[in-house]
């Protein structure tokens, strides 16, 4: 996600495009070279022992904090204004008004248009609460759909990543994408995301910002593990997705989620 002021880079037009990818085209299906460890983690019809990686966000516990936003881009070095987790506050009016803000600087989790309570009572707000937002990491992933050279694929153990060394930059799955989570890194100038820290999660850590939540607000785990705790919340609690009719089956669960969340 790049912050609203933020200038995108344009998609390249086809020539630097076939330019930049670098791939045998033959009869209009290009040919994509995986490596050995890349192949290794491609998703197949997975064995019982593999993971099967999911989120979960409690919306009742978030409090704003930001810490998540900070953890995240000291652990994935990611640019200033530009984000792979954010946070956003809803505020539900008397009308039925609703106005979304997004944290503008996690360093002290500021929200545009903060504003003290008595001059949010004088707007008529009724109620406020806070959503914090990343990559679904859908099951059916429109962006592994769309991208014209295999960079973004989905792993075994359920996690959608991007391989840096094969993008092209082209910005096909940041449009595609439907819960507006990429966003074309602009060091790197490839697709960039939330990777729920595949570095870490391989190791037997929990991804930086389930690290950092002070309250407990992010749940991360195996789902095929009956003990795990995203295993119990989902068994307990009710829960929702983002955009369901899609029928990108998201693996971000969340839980007490506004019916004026989309």
């Amino acid at each position: 996600m790049t912050a609203p002021d933020e200038k995108k880079p344009t998609a390249p037009d086809r020539r630097e495009f076939l330019a930049r990818c670098g791939q045998v085209a033959l009869g209009g299906l290009f040919v994509i070279k995986c490596t050995p460890a890349l192949a290794d983690l491609v998703a197949s019809d997975g064995a019982d022992d593999i993971p099967e990686w999911a989120y979960a966000v409690d919306t009742t516990k978030c409090i704003g904090c930001g810490a998540c936003m900070r953890a995240c881009r000291a652990e994935n070095n990611v640019p200033e204004s530009q984000f792979r987790t954010w946070v956003e506050r809803y505020e539900i009016r008397g009308d039925h008004a609703v106005r979304i803000d997004i944290a503008s600087d996690e360093n002290n989790a500021t929200f545009l248009s903060n504003a003290t309570p008595a001059a949010e009572a004088k707007d008529g707000r009724v109620k406020a609460f806070f959503v914090p937002k990343l990559c679904n990491h859908c099951e059916t992933s429109v962006c592994v759909q769309v991208c014209p050279v295999g960079a973004t694929f989905r792993t075994k153990d359920g996690v959608v990543l991007v391989d840096p060394e094969h993008c092209v930059g082209c910005g096909y799955c940041v449009q595609a994408c439907p819960y507006s989570t990429r966003f074309i890194n602009k060091e790197t100038h490839t697709a960039d995301k939330c990777t729920l820290c595949y570095h870490r999660i391989t190791k037997g850590l929990l991804p930086a910002c389930v690290q950092s939540c002070p309250v407990g607000a992010r749940i991360f785990g195996n789902v095929k593990d009956p003990d795990s705790e995203i295993s119990r919340v989902l068994r307990e609690r009710r829960y929702t997705l983002l955009k369901p009719e899609l029928g990108t089956n998201p693996r971000c669960y969340y839980i007490g989620l506004d019916m004026e969340v989309v």
